[in-house]
């Protein structure tokens, strides 16, 4: 049998109550093995966070996982976003808990911290709401910045969306110019949402380069100064409502098309003496049919004639047996 008196003797006492300190150890196994984990899960993003003051905690990481978020797009955004000095940036509002609302309804993250920086660089005001707001709506708000800052050239009318490569426009001497325009264009951020297209902005354009030459007097006027089709466009406010703002409209080509006017003469030409040929075979179907009458009426006073004649022999046969005509002409006997 084991005697504990001479451990006692040299000072070792048992704790006083060794389940206590069995729980205790194996609660700090129970911590122990969970940071290992963690460290081991987590470890590595953690650290590039902390090491460039993304101020992203192991727990956040940890709820991050149970809320299904990407924890390495969120951290990689977040850091991103710090190094290029918008994260710390109150007017921008990036936070960790906003990137991964953002991320849950289901936008594109990395896009939108991007188009924020591109925007922050170019002195746009573009802050995080605004940018989730446009990626959400289904513009891409890094595409977007990046027009705004570099704009881009459309063609009018876009010959990958229209049959025609050139808008037709006649002036009022009937002359048709065949015009094909380029538009420089930059993005509204403060309309991109529930802005108008490019499509509209074509069309636009389009119209008023066709109501432009439609007020000039001659076509030797609009070749001669291409550039009031552009100032005239430009007055009319094209890009109200629209998610575009149109630096400049310039005339790429225009050329001379058929004389629309005196086509459309020549065809009133022709279709007036098609109506005057018509009139006149129309008097002239009356005159026959007034012929055909008069030859009817004198068929029928022809034959008035000869009823009458045909009675005079009647007449004088009664007369001779009345004994009302003498033979000498002397009257009655």
């Amino acid at each position: 049998m084991l005697h504990l008196s001479p451990l006692f003797a040299a000072g070792f006492q048992l704790p006083p109550n060794s389940l206590l300190w069995a729980i205790a150890i194996l609660a700090l196994l129970v911590i122990v093995g969970v940071l290992g984990v963690m460290m081991m899960l987590y470890g590595n993003i953690w650290f590039q966070a902390y090491m460039s003051n993304a101020r992203v905690s192991m727990l956040g990481l940890v709820g991050m996982s149970l809320r299904q978020v990407n924890t390495r797009v969120i951290v990689q955004s977040k850091i991103m976003a710090m190094q290029a000095g918008v994260a710390n940036d109150p007017s921008t509002g990036v936070s960790t808990r906003r990137l991964e609302a953002h991320y849950l309804a289901g936008g594109n993250v990395p896009g939108v911290i991007k188009a924020i920086i591109a925007a922050h660089r170019a002195d746009i005001d573009l802050d995080f709401d605004r940018a989730a707001a446009i990626d959400l709506a289904g513009r891409d708000v890094l595409e977007a910045v990046q027009t705004s800052v570099n704009p881009k050239v459309i063609d009018c009318p876009d010959p990958q969306k229209s049959k025609k490569a050139t808008l037709s426009a006649i002036a009022k001497n009937g002359v048709e110019l065949r015009v094909r325009a380029r538009v420089t264009v930059r993005t509204n951020i403060k309309q991109l949402i529930g802005g108008a297209t490019e499509e509209t902005v074509i069309a636009r354009v389009g119209e008023g380069i066709i109501t432009a030459i439609g007020s000039a007097d001659d076509h030797f006027i609009v070749m001669e100064k291409p550039d009031l089709i552009s100032k005239a466009v430009l007055a009319r406010g094209l890009d109200a409502q629209t998610a575009f703002e149109i630096v400049s409209i310039d005339i790429a080509d225009i050329e001379v098309g058929e004389n629309i006017g005196a086509r459309l003469q020549a065809d009133q030409a022709e279709a007036d003496t098609r109506v005057a040929r018509a009139r006149a075979e129309q008097r002239r179907a009356v005159a026959i049919a007034q012929e055909q009458e008069m030859k009817a009426r004198t068929a029928e006073n022809r034959a008035h004639v000869v009823l009458a004649e045909a009675e005079v022999p009647l007449a004088m046969a009664s007369a001779f047996r009345e004994g009302n005509f003498s033979a000498h002409g002397n009257g009655a006997l």
